[in-house]
């Protein structure tokens, strides 16, 4: 596959190889630190939920007040109302995020259920159209999870909205975390063969 690259592609493989090799230990401690905020966010769903629901709450805001300037600041453009119009959206949605987090979880919850739902049962028609084809078996497993995983939150849901959202947030923070302990421990491998444990300038 790696012959297939341009030369351009291939020193921009080069440069990120170096990059990786020369800072595996940064990237290894950033890996580890994830993995254990991660794991620590799993035995407090709920808390991880609200900040998580604060967080984005207060990016809606940052968005909406800048949306705004840039509304105004463009006074002269067609789009100004509909500029302005969404500026709005996005206060009035981190207010309401802001101000109530246990609230805003509990709505965004329903909606990650809702799109789990809607996203296993595409998945499903895809899989049953490609029925036959190499891996369609794989693709329907895929959407019975999604559809299940959707399905269980909203069984219980309200009560799901105080955990559902903290329990992705934590899940992604493991995620991540082996994901650049992998590339860390690449990286090591790779200044160990250069010679020296760092990467050339």
């Amino acid at each position: 596959m790696a012959d297939n690259l341009s030369v351009e592609q291939k020193a921009q493989v080069g440069l990120i190889a170096a990059a990786i090799a020369k800072g595996w230990g940064w990237l290894l401690a950033l890996g580890i630190l994830s993995i254990i905020l991660g794991t620590i966010g799993l035995g407090m769903t709920a808390m991880l939920s609200i900040v998580s629901v604060i967080f984005f709450g207060a990016l809606l805001l940052v968005g909406g007040v800048i949306q705004l300037f840039d509304a105004f600041k463009h006074a002269g453009w067609k789009g100004t109302f509909w500029h302005v119009l969404i500026a709005l959206l996005y206060l009035v949605g981190g207010i309401i995020l802001v101000g109530d987090p246990v609230g805003g979880s509990v709505a965004l919850t329903l909606v990650v259920a809702a799109m789990l739902v809607g996203s296993g049962v595409f998945r499903a028609i895809m899989a049953f159209q490609a029925k036959g084809a190499p891996g369609w078996g794989w693709l329907l497993f895929g959407a019975f999870l999604s559809i299940l995983l959707g399905v269980m939150v909203l069984s219980s849901w309200p009560v799901s909205g105080l955990w559902v959202i903290g329990l992705i947030v934590a899940i992604e923070l493991i995620i991540n975390g082996w994901s650049c302990v992998l590339m860390a421990l690449v990286g090591r491998n790779a200044a160990k063969a250069l010679g020296g444990g760092a990467a050339p300038a």
